[in-house]
């Protein structure tokens, strides 16, 4: 469960390098994030995947943490089970909450193929049949000879999956194959008529060995880690059930820990975004997708952007207390799946939005706090070099401001296109008020009140030099630069 003014991290981006070190970073600076203010750290997926270097999306077995010889290595690109461990104890000796990255939807780098008979099904509709059954090769079956029934004796074959994306037999074979006397899951996105599968093995979760399985894993993580929560991937292709009765299961096997679960539902329409959280019944939050779009293009528009319209039709607008705010992350980072970066000199404004803001609970992203630099390929199959700038010197200030004056009634100054503030007005045990304006083309003003008469307020931000004295009634001219934010803090 999400502290009060709590503060998530996602504590990895795409294309940090594959050298095994990130839990020994977890483990080193877990004190220093803390004392930054960062009350959570979502971890990137801990489990084998196809390969060392491989992100933890392209899941092979979620009980080799690290530990055993498979897929030609025995640490995963993150470092092995026993750093993972030492990490995780780290960070809850400093006090913070660790949310674990978990993959259910499908299952990668099978050790033995299977022949089975498959009907293709159309790539814009699922529910289509393109053509009649055939007899195709999948690589299906999971026998992790590394770790043979440590933890756990069950092998996954063909009965376990309920589609596929390849025919071994074909290399151009471009297909989405629904196995035999096998369906497609309800409770999913719409998109493509049904979008069930994604990639690689779908998992068949109205399989009862399947859901068995899960469940296990997951009590076996959480007896192992004892972690705080879980960042759950793609459940638009997952059906909601599923989720339910899993979180429901984890949830009893720890009563005394309320466990935290953030679900990646993809899509930029608020209204899919309310559906399944009703589906889930508010067992689990989702992040912003909509947010961040918008994020996106008041970046890519600048001054034509209204920013009036920054929180609209939002989860952070509508549904606050089930909203993970975010500006980046992972899969929108340039060159990746769902490119859709935040400009460099938007990316401060829009952390304020979501860090001095009572609405939701704001995710930093590692790229964002530390920078970047990688060299990928494109969608036009051009190789880019990409810098990320390093935004922390402006993140630690908003944390500071969060943990100290983001308190208290929120009072919004959504008048001009160009031009945004709020004030935040404190409360009993945080008494110093906060006033927060933004542009997004030249030096602006707004008048706003804070309900502290006769008060001095400087730019914490050091964008602007002078201070700000508020009058007799609490009203203040704050100010901020082109293209900028300032957050005024009441000087005690």
């Amino acid at each position: 469960m999400a502290e009060l003014n709590g503060v998530m991290m996602q504590y990895f981006e795409w294309y940090c390098p594959a050298d095994g070190t990130l839990w020994q970073q977890v483990r080193d600076r877990a004190c220093e994030l803390a004392q930054k203010g960062i009350t959570a750290l979502w971890l990137p997926p801990a489990y084998k995947g196809t390969s060392g270097f491989d992100v933890g999306y392209s899941t092979y077995d979620l009980f080799d943490l690290g530990e055993f010889d498979q897929k030609g290595t025995i640490r995963t690109k993150y470092g092995t089970k026993d750093e993972l461990v030492a990490a995780v104890k780290a960070a809850h000796g400093a006090g913070l909450q660790v949310y674990l990255d978990t993959v259910f939807n499908h299952k990668n780098g099978a050790d033995e193929p299977e022949t089975v008979l498959a009907t293709p099904v159309a790539q814009d509709n699922r529910n289509w049949d393109s053509a009649a059954a055939r007899e195709i090769r999948i690589w299906s079956k999971f026998n992790f000879p590394g770790r043979g029934d440590r933890y756990s004796a069950m092998k996954w074959d063909a009965r376990c999956f309920d589609s596929v994306n390849h025919n071994a037999d074909d290399g151009n074979d471009r297909n989405i194959y629904r196995l035999a006397n096998k369906v497609f899951e309800t409770e999913v996105s719409y998109r493509y008529g049904n979008y069930d599968f994604l990639m690689a093995c779908d998992l068949d979760s109205n399989n009862p060995e399947v859901l068995e399985e899960l469940g296990r894993w997951g009590e076996w993580i959480q007896e192992l880690l004892a972690i705080d929560g879980f960042r759950l991937d793609a459940v638009k292709h997952i059906r909601s059930g599923l989720f339910n009765t899993w979180l429901d299961r984890v949830r009893a096997h720890s009563p005394h820990k309320p466990l935290f679960a953030v679900g990646e539902y993809w899509e930029n329409d608020v209204q899919a975004l309310h559906h399944y959280l009703a589906s889930t019944n508010g067992r689990m939050a989702l992040f912003d997708v909509p947010l961040h779009y918008n994020f996106h293009q008041a970046s890519r528009m600048g001054s034509a952007y209204d920013l009036r319209t920054i929180l609209d039709h939002t989860l952070m607008q509508q549904q606050p207390s089930l909203a993970v705010t975010f500006v980046d992350n992972h899969d929108s980072q340039p060159l990746q799946a769902l490119e859709s970066p935040v400009e460099a000199w938007f990316k401060p404004l829009a952390y304020a939005l979501i860090l001095l803001r009572r609405e939701g609970y704001p995710c930093v992203f590692y790229a964002d706090y530390y920078g970047g630099h990688y060299t990928d390929r494109g969608r036009d199959g051009n190789n880019y070099e990409i810098w990320l700038a390093n935004h922390s010197w402006l993140i630690d200030k908003f944390l500071y401001a969060r943990q100290r004056f983001a308190w208290g009634p929120q009072y919004d100054y959504f008048y001009g296109t160009n031009a945004i503030g709020w004030t935040r007005l404190g409360d009993a045990t945080h008494p110093l008020a906060m006033a927060v304006i933004m542009s997004n083309s030249g030096p602006t003003s707004l008048w706003m009140e804070t309900g502290r008469p006769n008060a001095t307020f400087y730019d914490l931000t050091e964008h602007i030099k002078q201070p700000v004295y508020t009058n007799e009634w609490g009203w203040g001219e704050f100010r901020c630069s082109s293209g900028s934010v300032s957050v005024w803090i009441q000087q005690a």
